[in-house]
């Protein structure tokens, strides 16, 4: 279990083969992504108390179908009632700003299926209408976070035959996000420094 600050905790599944053989632990499929979660949630949290900004996690909008009464209104079945936008949102210093944060395993690239048409044309909305909108892409492997703004991420998206965003580009486009305790990820300093 790794403990965040704040006192929230990440912890990973374990999976046992066979009784004689050692336990595996893995990543479940399921939590990739939630790492990175946490701690744009734990920054949030840190903004928010601090009286920065007022920036919050979009939660997905689903249909509940079938809820068990026996054991506390426990959701059973439900279903995704629409296609979700980005994952965040929020006014920083008067602007509206929404962005959507991506994981990849991969070292050298990252990959555009990632992104579905419907958060492309969102973002391209969001900045139409005078919106802050970018991406935070984390690549595991390398504990590094870069904050990409939604223009190059929209513009490569539907102009490029690439399937991925080539790290290096990243690296050359985008911005590299501070790593710290509280906020957890520097990412506002950069939006300050980009869009202000």
């Amino acid at each position: 279990m790794i403990k965040y600050p704040g006192g929230q905790s990440f912890e990973k599944e374990e999976i046992k083969s066979s009784p004689k053989k050692e336990k595996k632990v893995l990543l479940s499929a399921r939590n990739r992504g939630m790492s990175l979660e946490n701690d744009i949630n734990i920054s949030n949290e840190y903004y928010i108390e601090h009286d920065i900004a007022v920036i919050t996690k979009r939660p997905t909008p689903i249909n509940v179908v079938k809820v068990d009464y026996s054991r506390g209104a426990l959701i059973t079945q439900a279903y995704f009632e629409e296609q979700s936008t980005t994952d965040y949102n929020g006014v920083f210093q008067g602007k509206y700003i929404d962005f959507e944060a991506k994981s990849t395993q991969k070292d050298t690239s990252f990959p555009l299926n990632n992104i579905t048409k419907h958060q492309i044309k969102h973002l391209e909305r969001v900045i139409r209408h005078g919106g802050i909108a970018f991406f935070i892409i984390e690549f595991v492997h390398l504990n590094e976070y870069y904050l990409l703004d939604a223009k190059y991420v929209i513009d490569f998206y539907n102009n490029q035959e690439r399937k991925s965003i080539p790290y290096k580009a990243i690296k050359e486009n985008g911005k590299l996000i501070k790593q710290g305790v509280r906020p957890r990820l520097h990412y506002l300093d950069i939006v300050k420094e980009l869009y202000f």
